[in-house]
């Protein structure tokens, strides 16, 4: 049977499987755990049948890993004709390992549980797993090579095989045609389409600009267009854009050519555009080639910016190169950037780089297949689920999931670190084999790792929940209908064709817990969280505080879902026309904000929230809706909240028995969340002074469990903390309240509210 071939899932890669569609195996009498033989047209290669995946059924589909259609000699879409094989259990088989391996003991058990099932034949290369491959520090894979089999020919591994080491190392095993990965030594780096993550329409669109003008050029010939000549591949550091290059001209088999920018710049007149021509040279000669600048925006920035003569020949000698008189035949130029609006514009018309595929920061389905890459080869304990923590990496990037994979290694690696003989060259393969990777060291690897895509502006999401928010139940409520329900139920506001609110404007007296709930919903938001001073943004270089601004907005907007929180927010955005002493910088930000939350791009998943506690003093134009559309009164807590806000600062101290809560918030009229927090602790401060003045300093660890916070002491702190909010105040804040409710909101606020904010 004919059937198409497909890339293998991430996370089965490298184990020799072949996933055919079930309608497929039905017929040709297969179950999992079965042996067959693909045939390409000029090799073969032997898997392990794997069931298939539910979406392939009756596609006529068989998925299989770069591994083995190297050594079918097929690429991705080709067909391949099915053969079912009986592969008899091995007796022996005799591998050759790597010259410096640095491996000693029972190394044999190992690669027996590391083979077992999986079909093998005498000259394969096999990768195997070690977890963390001590062959020169890397976390990889070690090459083995198989040199012998009892029975000859294709045998595969039991728990019975007897498994030997040859003293012949594998370097010295001469391969056979066709074997391994990457055996016709034409530079191509080792990297296929499984060893990518979350980047599958990325991938798709490369393959349909490279890989099918290589494959078939016949098909555009028929349409009577030239083939694409250049893909420009753009996005945040790290996405993976230099992998999609390695792994596109792996597959098509083509030859490799880098072009890195300080490598050809040179100080004499004319070598650099020497240099670049005699890569086109070399590329046309091996033809088909894939050519790869890396850093593109380091050799062709925009001619009018740069800096000096030799980058602006440069750039002209690329164009001439990408689109000039001679034609370059099967060569196609890739280039990478994160940086693309620095490119020479030239550069970026048709018939140069035809097409500019954004490579983002990936979502959580993405980030979860980066993981199960970077973790396959990796001896993970039961618990570890790799769902949770791709949901909680927001705004990683390829290049952060595999430092949290390699530095959860690390942290496995220090645990075995005093059974280790430093002063040995090799280690106990029972050592090697002890070696797991727990969950706890994921847990203390995702510690130190920030994620790159928001580096700048990035804070931890805080390890605030509504437990921790005592009262103020109809503030919450209209948090997460703002905030939440459109990132958990995007399906009913498509329903009902609505969009979600812009943006959140928290005002009310200071020490009410604006801040506080912002991390709240930042954290139940399940969303990354950017913190944003106000003052911070300002700069006394005129246009850099609106480049704050709008690098901020940029940040949210490709790591969306994202809240951004501007707190203080009337430092900023005070009414246009009334600050005359600061050259007008705060007007120019009032400016960028507005056209941010509301001008021609749009904010998708994107929700501001503002806290101030001079509402009075915001430009009336931030309050109009579609931009900050929604104002939510954090109001003075009554009797009620004020219990609630009591139970969160006590739920851990030690009260005594005679302690009343429900008379302490009855005597705390006009105490904010701020106030009562510092009536808890000043009681607590009392009752260790009490405590710390009746026993010796010898009796404190063992008497220290006795201490008790009494009413007493309440009583004490109710006369040093006074409230911090007046009646005037509280007034006024209602006022502005009613006045939110009842105005257009287009009009001008009264900025003369009265006199507590004068």
């Amino acid at each position: 049977m004919k059937l198409t071939v497909k890339p293998l899932k991430q996370k089965d890669a490298g184990r020799r499987l072949a996933a055919i569609d079930r309608v497929a195996a039905d017929e040709l009498d297969l179950s999992g755990g079965d042996f067959v033989r693909i045939e390409g047209q000029s090799g073969s290669a032997i898997a392990r049948v794997w069931p298939g995946y539910p979406e392939d059924d009756g596609t006529g589909v068989v998925r299989i890993d770069g591994r083995l259609r190297q050594e079918a000699n097929v690429g991705i879409d080709d067909r391949v004709e099915l053969e079912k094989v009986d592969v008899k259990p091995a007796d022996s088989v005799t591998v050759a390992l790597p010259q410096r391996l640095g491996i000693r003991g029972n190394i044999e058990a190992l690669i027996r549980r590391e083979l077992g099932g999986q079909p093998v034949t005498p000259g394969q290369n096999v990768q195997l797993p070690l977890g963390f491959g001590f062959m020169g520090g890397q976390s990889q894979a070690v090459p083995l090579k198989i040199a012998d089999t009892s029975p000859s020919g294709t045998v595969v591994v039991t728990d019975s095989t007897e498994i030997h080491v040859s003293e012949q190392p594998a370097e010295e095993i001469v391969e056979q045609a066709g074997s391994g990965a990457g055996a016709g030594g034409d530079g191509s780096p080792d990297v296929a389409y499984e060893d990518i993550g979350g980047l599958d329409e990325e991938l798709e669109q490369v393959r349909e600009m490279i890989e099918l003008p290589m494959r078939h050029p016949e098909l555009f010939k028929r349409l009577g267009i030239e083939p694409p000549k250049g893909v420009l591949l753009h996005g945040p550091p790290g996405t993976g854009k230099t992998l999609i290059a390695k792994a596109v001209a792996n597959e098509i088999d083509a030859s490799f050519h880098t072009i890195s920018g300080p490598e050809i710049m040179s100080k004499y007149y004319g070598e650099s555009e020497e240099q670049l021509r005699d890569v086109f040279e070399e590329a046309s000669e091996e033809a088909p080639a894939v050519i790869f600048m890396d850093e593109l925006d380091s050799i062709a920035p925009k001619r009018e910016e740069a800096g000096g003569d030799v980058e602006r020949r440069v750039v002209a000698q690329l164009l001439s190169l990408m689109d000039g008189l001679e034609a370059r035949g099967q060569v196609v130029v890739i280039g990478a950037t994160n940086r693309v609006d620095a490119i020479d514009p030239a550069l970026r018309r048709g018939g140069r780089f035809d097409r500019e595929i954004e490579v983002g920061v990936p979502d959580r389905d993405g980030r979860k297949e980066i993981l199960q890459v970077h973790t396959r080869n990796m001896p993970l304990t039961d618990g570890i689920d790799l769902d949770e923590y791709a949901e909680n990496t927001h705004g990683f990037v390829g290049a952060d999931l595999e430092s949290l994979a390699k530095e959860s290694a690390m942290h496995a690696l220090r645990r075995i670190r005093p059974n280790l003989d430093l002063e040995s060259d090799e280690i106990e393969a029972e050592v090697l084999e002890s070696i797991q990777v727990t969950e706890n060291d994921f847990k203390e690897a995702l510690k130190g790792i920030e994620p790159s895509a928001l580096r700048e502006v990035f804070v931890e999401v805080p390890d605030v929940t509504w437990a921790d928010v005592g009262g103020l139940e109809d503030t919450k409520e209209r948090l997460r209908e703002t905030i939440q329900w459109p990132l958990e139920y995007p399906e009913v506001f498509d329903q009902l064709d609505m969009a979600a609110a812009k943006g959140v404007l928290m005002y009310g007296p200071p020490g009410t817990g604006k801040t506080l709930l912002a991390k709240a919903v930042a954290n139940e938001a399940d969303s990354n969280f950017i913190s944003i001073k106000g003052p911070e943004l300002l700069n006394k270089f005129v246009g850099e505080s609106e480049k704050g601004v709008r690098e901020v907005f940029s940040k949210a907007r490709e790591n969306a879902p994202t809240v951004v929180f501007f707190d203080e927010i009337d430092s900023i955005a005070t009414e246009r026309g009334r600050n005359q002493s600061d050259s007008g910088v705060s007007e120019r930000v009032v400016s960028q904000l507005l056209t941010e939350l509301d001008g021609l791009e749009s904010l998708e998943d994107v929700v501001v929230i503002a806290t101030t506690n001079r509402p009075d003093l915001i430009d009336s134009a931030l309050l109009r809706p579609g931009r900050l559309d929604r104002h939510v009164h954090v109001p003075v807590p009554d009797e009620d909240a004020r219990r609630k806000i009591l139970d969160v600062h006590t739920r851990h101290k030690p009260l005594a028995d005679d302690v009343d809560l429900d008379e302490i918030a009855r005597r705390t009229e006009n105490f904010v969340g701020a106030d009562l927090e510092a009536l808890a602790r000043e009681a607590a401060m009392a009752a260790s002074r009490e405590f710390i003045g009746s026993v010796s300093p010898e009796d404190v660890g063992e008497s220290v469990g006795n201490v008790r916070i009494t009413m007493d002491h309440f009583e004490a702190a109710l006369e040093e903390v006074v409230p911090s909010v007046t009646e005037d105040v509280r007034d006024q804040y209602e006022e502005i309240e009613k006045r939110f409710q009842q105005s257009d909101i287009e009009e001008e606020p009264d900025a003369t509210a009265g006199p507590a904010f004068q």
